[in-house]
């Protein structure tokens, strides 16, 4: 009996739990059916932007299709990823550790407005005498000296027979014997015009006999440099006999960067150190800024006038020199951490880590290996300072374009006007650029110099020759210097 009821009870449950299920199913609706999730998800379908090409990225198509450029299909761009993907450079860590990335910080410095250069000493160009016979005659007697020698002023250089002079002296004292003072002082002014000194022509009148021999004396103390007579020569008038060169104040002529040219000025002081003098400063001043740079070397010129009490300053010795100036403010960032073009500058900021944006910079001075920045940047940020090279390759491939530098990060002395006026000097003139010696421009910190220049329209080179002083306007126009106004000096315009 109980054997029979196990399997009854079983049969029970089974018809109990059929009942249940059926009446659930009962009750639902149609539609519930379809809230069923289907058996594969519906993919949305992605906008097309357009189409380019991975090696020229800055090509856009309409339609996909080859590359014009290369042997590949064009690839899409989609509205997604142009309007959430933000400008720049992705890089992996993996990828920023094998490049070796190193970034460096953008730092707001004190600049000294101190120059360090070195210059050498030469003769002063100015302090010249030129010793020269003033009538015919012949050489009588050298004294003992040769180029090279210091000598003092008055010291007798040559003996000199002059007899065109003898003549003139007998003619002077036949009419002084006349007694007329009126023609006496005429021919006591023959001699004068005849070259004698007045200490000569005083001997003749109160010796009463003629003087053939002269003796030439230098007329001021210094270095001998060229002795151009020797015994028993034949000399004419206007012959150069000696040339001399002061001593009293030497020129040091000073090399400096044209980077640093803006922060030169006349009459900036210096201060020199000699390797002769140890712990010894000697202090001058810029006494002229040459107009022509050293096409070599890239360097201005400046020159400094030194006194010179006894002589102990040499021509040749060499120095250290310092060239004061103001000091400034100013944001600095490692010159290896910028990529320079020839048109432009361009360094990576670090938006994240791993994220680099490309900005383009304005820059100011070189000093050693930093780089002023005038604008693009900011105190703080952070730039790629190594492999910005590589990174820069990916950006070109992808597009990615520089932003232009910041208006509002410009220095305060970089705001100049947009067009300049000067005059100056024609020295050449070639199609449509002319080469014009031009003096200081306060505008842009300019020392006088010769530079060529760009002409907006090539018909305001008509009636312009070298040599012809010229009145002129011009304007930076991206990296060249252009005129756009240009007359003779002195012209209507």
């Amino acid at each position: 009996m109980n054997k029979n009821r196990k399997p009854l009870l079983a049969t029970l449950s089974l018809l109990v739990v059929g009942m249940a299920i059926g009446w659930g199913l009962s009750y639902l609706k149609p539609g519930d059916k379809a809230a069923a999730p289907p058996a594969q998800a519906t993919q949305v379908e992605r906008k097309v932007l357009y189409w380019y090409d991975p090696m020229v990225p800055t090509q856009k198509f309409d339609q996909p299709g080859k590359s014009p450029f290369m042997d590949m299909p064009l690839v899409p761009k989609y509205v997604d990823e142009a309007v959430n993907a933000a400008p720049g450079v992705t890089v992996s860590p993996q990828a920023m550790q094998s490049l070796g990335v190193r970034v460096a910080t953008v730092e707001r410095q004190t600049l000294a407005g101190s120059i360090d250069a070195v210059g050498s000493l030469q003769l002063n160009e100015r302090d010249i005498s030129i010793v020269q016979s003033r009538a015919s005659g012949f050489v009588e007697k050298v004294y003992a000296h040769a180029p090279g020698d210091v000598i003092k002023a008055g010291a007798p250089i040559v003996d000199l027979l002059l007899p065109e002079w003898v003549a003139a002296q007998r003619e002077f004292l036949a009419v002084k014997a006349l007694k007329d003072e009126a023609l006496t002082a005429a021919v006591r002014q023959r001699l004068a015009l005849l070259g004698m000194p007045d200490a000569l022509i005083a001997q003749v009148e109160r010796s009463g006999q003629p003087q053939g021999r002269y003796t030439v004396v230098a007329p001021s103390g210094g270095l001998l440099v060229e002795l151009m007579v020797r015994q028993g020569m034949t000399v004419a008038p206007g012959m150069s006999l000696a040339r001399i060169n002061g001593l009293g104040t030497v020129w040091m002529e000073v090399a400096v960067p044209e980077a640093q040219a803006a922060s030169v000025q006349h009459g900036q002081s210096a201060q020199l150190r000699f390797a002769a003098f140890p712990g010894e400063v000697f202090k001058a001043s810029v006494a002229a800024i040459l107009p022509e740079a050293s096409r070599d070397t890239r360097t201005l010129r400046l020159r400094l006038e030194i006194p010179n009490p006894g002589q102990r300053l040499k021509a040749g010795m060499f120095a250290q020199v310092g060239l004061s100036g103001r000091q400034q403010d100013a944001l600095v960032v490692p010159a290896e951490a910028v990529i320079r073009t020839g048109k432009r500058a361009l360094a990576y900021v670090v938006d994240a880590p791993g994220r680099f944006r490309p900005v383009e910079l304005e820059l100011g001075a070189e000093l050693g290996d930093k780089l002023v920045v005038l604008r693009g940047l900011e105190a703080g940020q952070q730039i790629v300072a190594s492999a910005q090279f590589l990174i820069d390759s990916e950006a070109s491939l992808m597009g990615v374009v520089a932003s232009a530098p910041a208006q509002g990060a410009v220095a305060a002395d970089a705001q100049q006007p947009s067009s300049y006026s000067t005059t100056g000097t024609v020295t050449e003139l070639s199609g449509d650029e002319v080469t014009i010696s031009h003096g200081a421009i306060a505008a842009l910190k300019w020392p006088p110099m010769t530079m060529g220049f760009k002409l907006a329209d090539p018909k305001l080179g008509a009636g312009l020759k070298p040599n012809k002083s010229v009145q002129f306007s011009f304007s930076k126009q991206g990296d060249d210097y252009v005129i756009t106004a240009i007359k003779l000096a002195g012209s209507q315009p």
